[in-house]
């Protein structure tokens, strides 16, 4: 197979890279048949999933929640830490409201995002 073109080869290829990972692991020689498999069919299913299957980029407020969770922290403590209203937090988490410039670059300070996220 050079080539998945269907969603049934797809499928069929993520079960057997599943089933690989069982048995490859980080001190499986790079010329095992199991390990070149592996890497053949990544491949394959990487080259599928770009074209049929592409990961947006994730929304500034996405990023947010994620390093909140991250680090542990409540949208309180957020706005404590980004010098805004709780509900401030809220709207931006929301989508409904984009925070200022002095805001974003506390964000890329404090939660350690990257400022190309933040702008968009």
């Amino acid at each position: 197979m050079a080539r998945i073109e269907t969603e049934l080869q797809y499928d069929i290829t993520v079960q057997r890279i599943e089933e690989l990972l069982q048995v490859v692991g980080n001190d499986t020689p790079k010329d095992d048949k199991n390990y070149v498999e592996l890497d053949l069919l990544s491949d394959l299913v990487a080259e599928y999933e770009e074209d049929y299957h592409p990961l947006s980029r994730p929304t500034l407020a996405e990023i947010i929640r994620l390093r909140m969770a991250e680090l542990g922290i409540t949208q309180k403590k957020l706005a404590i830490m980004l010098n805004v209203s709780p509900s401030r937090i809220s709207e931006y988490l929301s989508g409904k409201s984009e925070p200022t410039l002095s805001v974003a670059r506390r964000i890329r300070s404090e939660l350690e995002v990257d400022p190309d996220i933040i702008l968009g």
